[in-house]
């Protein structure tokens, strides 16, 4: 994440990073909570900023076959009817309050990549592409996946930085 950082900046991008560690606020346990109950403070600010970014990178490792939960859980506090999208639907779609943007994910695993992409068709990944970020409005989403992370050697973890540093150079 710090090297994709660094490469936006070196590109003189305006950068703005939320750790998900730092943050606290309650998991949605309803069907109501979701539609009519008000998000914390934290995710107020997480849904500032996802309005103010045209472009939104998300970084995480693969736990489980999936994003961790608590990143789950913050795209379900902020993706919420009302901010996202529209509940009243104009014909047969709801409306994307989220229109026009971009966005990178970068997943990182234990596991080769080639493997998750292929046996196991990348599933966790596509699902936030297509039935979260695509849901609410994202136009174009792209992904990396850095497969054995934990088993890198120095020289090529030192490529995926430049890798990584480059994608954020070019705001990709």
């Amino acid at each position: 994440m710090d090297a994709y950082r660094q490469g936006a900046e070196q590109a003189k991008h305006d950068v703005r990073v939320v750790r998900l560690a730092d943050l606290t606020f309650p998991l949605l346990r309803s069907q109501g909570e979701y539609e009519q109950g008000e998000p914390v403070e934290a995710v107020r600010q997480c849904q500032h900023l996802m309005q103010w970014a045209t472009h939104v990178v998300i970084f995480y490792p693969l736990w489980l076959g999936s994003m961790p939960a608590m990143l789950k859980a913050l795209l379900e506090q902020m993706l919420r009817p009302g901010f996202a999208f529209s509940t009243r639907q104009l014909g047969r779609w709801p409306v994307k309050f989220l229109s026009g943007k971009t966005a990178r994910i970068v997943v990182t695993m234990g596991m080769p990549a080639l493997i998750y992409r292929w046996y196991f068709r990348a599933h966790s990944l596509r699902s936030l592409q297509r039935n979260i970020l695509k849901f609410v409005g994202f136009r174009r989403v792209r992904s990396t996946i850095i497969g054995g992370a934990g088993n890198m050697t120095s020289a090529r973890r030192q490529e995926w930085l430049n890798d990584v540093r480059s994608l954020g150079q070019a705001a990709a």
